[in-house]
């Protein structure tokens, strides 16, 4: 059984907004995210930035009593899958059967700030005053489940912990257990929240972020000869996908349809990049999609602003595609969104829908001085108009994991 697989709903919760339209515009008007942390003190840090959310109030979104037993990451996981089941219209016991809707919402790195408070409870005040809710706040599979149980979803509930590429991994797994038939509805994407004192030291040590602290919206700039590498962001990105009959079904509006999806695995270091992992990734997808290379309009790009990342990344397309790699447009929308790690595929995705819908290739900002060994067309710093029919996205996370999604605009 093979079914046809659409997207539905949209929920976005970014440095960038929450409305999907101001979302949406805010990328096309080229905005950055990134400003000054605020949270804690970044006196001794070399990177003092982030993409960081500095107005949330879960209690918008849920109980407040509730809200205080989850990490911030399962918080924004629920408060984008609100906003996306209201965007699709979908009412769990009256227009979807409960039993048929599942959860896939991963995080690559879970709940830090409960690890790093509840340790600091721990060593400062003693065993016995660690929150009984510690393993449960903190645990990366928690937003699926707080999803499920808030909701009623009571399909197949599973959460993909792959770095940088959960997020990705998530809807494609989601895509092939409708395609199977094993679920109508996924609720799918990814959450994240590592904006804190450990979260940063961490990669402060691993050299992997940029300390363009004098400019913080200039500091994140993929492709670009003067990156000095990623800039750390926050959120969550929620994909409502479903079988085309179910959708049809109750006259559900329709983004896109989900047309393939490829993973692989690099077998070759914890952190660098190979480039033939990720060339091997999109080549599963466009053979699960059924198409060939030269039928892709636009890849919304890993694009990290690392160094090596994103040299490997152009030397993969161009392995992938031949020729026609020159003749894609090519961005990395975490430019403006910043690093969401396992967040990022969920969000990337969501972007490449509201492309297909509106027409429109969000840019790559603060690509100043192309990087020679990245020479595709990044279309710099000015939004594109473009008949996009075919979309794909990237995920390449540390381990060597693997993620890319195929979508393409749906002809009623």
């Amino acid at each position: 059984m093979s079914r046809k697989v659409v997207i539905t709903g949209l929920g976005v919760m970014t440095s960038l907004g929450r409305d999907l339209s101001a979302f949406w515009n805010n990328l096309m008007e080229g905005k950055s995210g990134v400003s000054l942390i605020e949270s804690f003190d970044t006196s001794d840090y070399p990177t003092k930035i982030a993409a960081s959310i500095k107005d949330f109030n879960p209690e918008d979104y849920m109980d407040r009593k509730e809200a205080r037993r989850m990490d911030r990451f399962v918080q924004f996981a629920i408060a984008a899958c609100q906003f996306a089941i209201k965007d699709s219209g979908l009412v769990i016991g009256e227009n979807a059967d409960p039993e048929r809707v599942g959860v896939s919402v991963g995080s690559g790195i879970g709940g830090l700030s409960t690890w790093e408070e509840q340790s600091r409870i721990l060593f400062e005040r003693g065993p016995k005053r660690v929150s009984p809710f510690f393993i449960p706040m903190l645990i990366a599979n928690m937003a699926s489940g707080q999803i499920s149980i808030m909701t009623g979803a009571k399909g197949p509930n599973s959460t993909a912990v792959t770095a940088c590429a959960t997020g990705t991994h998530s809807i494609g797994d989601s895509f092939k257990i409708i395609q199977r038939g094993e679920a109508d509805v996924m609720i799918c994407g990814g959450a994240e929240a590592t904006i804190s004192p450990i979260g940063v030291a961490g990669f402060c040590s691993a050299r992997a972020m940029s300390t363009r602290n004098d400019e913080p919206e200039r500091a994140s700039r993929p492709f670009d000869i003067n990156r000095d590498g990623f800039v750390m962001g926050e959120g969550s990105g929620v994909l409502i996908l479903e079988s085309l009959e179910h959708a049809e079904k109750r006259g559900a509006k329709i983004y896109a349809e989900v047309i393939g999806y490829g993973m692989s695995g690099d077998a070759f270091h914890m952190t660098d990049p190979d480039p033939d992992g990720a060339r091997r990734c999109m080549l599963r997808a466009l053979n699960d999609a059924g198409l060939e290379p030269g039928e892709i309009d636009y890849i919304n790009a890993h694009g990290t602003s690392t160094s090596v990342g994103d040299k490997s990344e152009t030397t993969a397309i161009k392995n992938a595609f031949g020729d026609h790699a020159y003749k894609l447009a090519v961005s990395s929308t975490k430019s403006m969104t910043g690093h969401l790690l396992g967040a990022a595929g969920g969000v990337e995705a969501l972007i490449c829908c509201l492309a297909i819908k509106n027409g429109r290739i969000p840019p790559t900002i603060n690509l100043d001085d192309q990087d020679p060994e990245c020479d595709l067309d990044y279309v710099p710093n000015v939004p594109r108009t473009a008949d996009i029919k075919v979309t794909m996205s990237n995920s390449f996370g540390f381990g060597g994991h693997n993620a890319t999604i195929v979508l393409r605009k749906h002809e009623a």
